[in-house]
């Protein structure tokens, strides 16, 4: 059981180590001091809670209805695009404390962000649902699965704690309001990019989609 934890381990290292809108979200979330570690635990809690419906036998979804994937892809691109384009904003207004650190510190928001950046993100259910879930099927045990999905979860848990704590140390650096505008702002540019690579994304499987349609009905 320990070998098969510790693969589960290496393999969501394998996956999250790309940077991504959960990734950028965290680290923000440190930089300004909006409650990281419950937003690492929250965001983790998000990650368990997908590996462990892929674990299951929950990725076969996904191919069942393809139409669940994409409604995630649109909402997804809607969300990072203006999340992002609300951040690059930062860098079109004169520089002051509160446009660049943005609003104050609320618990409420920052979980429910949280929870928004985990979930409507359909590459998070690619990731935990499909790509860890059709892993895990190599084992015939439902107890050898769950114990490699723990090894994932927990890799996150570690990941985003590490995330949250390196970009505390790096706050007194970084106090300057004008340098936290430009870095804002760069995370927008980010976001909405990662946006439009999402968009790509939803586009190939529309298309995919519409292509299975009518194969089927030429039979």
């Amino acid at each position: 059981m320990e070998r098969i934890f510790f693969e589960g381990l290496f393999l969501q290292a394998s996956l999250i180590f790309a940077l991504g809108a959960q990734n950028l979200f965290i680290l923000e979330s440190g930089l300004k001091g909006h409650y990281p570690l419950i937003v690492s635990f929250v965001c983790f809690l998000c990650d368990l809670t997908l590996i462990m419906l892929g674990v299951a036998g929950a990725g076969t979804l996904f191919s069942y209805f393809p139409e669940v994937k994409i409604i995630f892809g649109v909402l997804g691109v809607l969300f990072l695009f203006t999340y992002g384009w609300d951040k690059f904003k930062t860098q079109l207004q004169p520089p002051s404390t509160e446009s660049s650190l943005g609003p104050e510190k609320n618990l409420k928001r920052s979980v429910l962000q949280a929870m928004t950046f985990s979930l409507v993100n359909p590459h998070a259910y690619l990731d935990g649902i499909v790509l860890i879930g059709g892993y895990s099927s190599k084992y015939d045990s439902l107890l050898e699965r769950v114990t490699l999905g723990w090894g994932a979860a927990i890799f996150s848990l570690i990941w985003f704690i590490g995330l949250s704590m390196t970009s505390q140390k790096m706050m007194p650096i970084l106090k300057n309001p004008k340098r936290m505008r430009w870095i804002m702002g760069t995370a927008g540019i980010t976001l909405m990019y990662l946006s439009a690579r999402l968009g790509m994304d939803v586009y190939s499987w529309i298309v995919e989609q519409r292509e299975s349609t009518l194969a089927y009905h030429l039979r």
